[in-house]
């Protein structure tokens, strides 16, 4: 029992997001037609102020195998992306898989906890994106993430983000669970059946996931305009604003 909460209590990212193993697992699950948000990075790319065949550089933070960042450079034929990670094997892993958008991005080895940006990344650009990310930051570095970002920004760029996030009500986060599990029948089975490293990751991974209305405060203290949750289904939203034009 004691080993258990040992591994609960520590911070196991770099055990899961630097293992071989457990990202070449993480992905094969992760591009699954079960995993995947396709509808919800492709809404993202449509939020922006762009059009069809215009020429833009876009930012894709926390981007693992540049799921999100495929979507938008689907949309936009003549976009380029910028993919920021933590784990050098989630970008050896995303190597065969970005085959196909050669020419069209870069990867850069970024870890958005410390927050140390580096040299190369471009000084100014027309977009970001963070897709399933954000909530693994504690508190204090949403919010200076955001206004890292928001300096990033051209004047009237945009920031999107797709999370998910806590209730802060326990009758909604039973209705979230009620409904999660009528869709998924197979979800309240494995919930009740996680080996203790399961439910060690689990708590890793929630434990810094927080209601939707701090992040959005966050944003505005940033300085964001145009601040919506503009998609949202049970315990996960898209939420993002805009940089403010001179």
């Amino acid at each position: 029992m004691d080993e258990q909460r040992d591994t609960e209590q520590r911070d196991t990212n770099a055990e899961v997001w630097k293992s071989d193993e457990a990202v070449r697992a993480w992905v094969a699950d992760a591009e699954t037609p079960r995993r995947a948000r396709h509808a919800e990075w492709r809404l993202m790319g449509q939020l922006l102020p762009v059009g069809e065949n215009d020429t833009f550089t876009f930012l894709d933070l926390g981007a693992g195998t540049g799921a999100a960042a495929r979507a938008i450079l689907d949309l936009y034929p003549n976009s380029k992306a910028i993919l920021a990670d933590y784990s050098p094997q989630m970008m050896n892993e995303a190597t065969s898989i970005m085959r196909a958008y050669s020419g069209r991005f870069d990867y850069l080895e970024f870890d958005m906890l410390v927050g140390a940006w580096p040299a190369s990344m471009p000084a100014a650009v027309d977009a970001v994106i963070t897709s399933q990310c954000v909530h693994h930051l504690p508190d204090s570095r949403k919010q200076g993430l955001f206004t890292e970002i928001l300096d990033r920004l051209v004047p009237g760029g945009w920031y999107l983000s797709f999370e998910p996030i806590a209730a802060d009500d326990e009758i909604v986060a039973q209705a979230w669970e009620r409904a999660s599990d009528r869709l998924d029948p197979d979800a309240a089975h494995k919930r009740a059946h996680q080996t203790p490293e399961e439910r060690a990751l689990r708590h890793n991974h929630v434990r810094h996931l927080i209601p939707l209305a701090p992040q959005l405060e966050f944003m505005r203290a940033a300085g964001f305009e145009a601040i919506d949750v503009y998609w949202k289904k049970l315990d996960y939203v898209i939420y993002g604003g805009r940089r403010p034009t001179p």
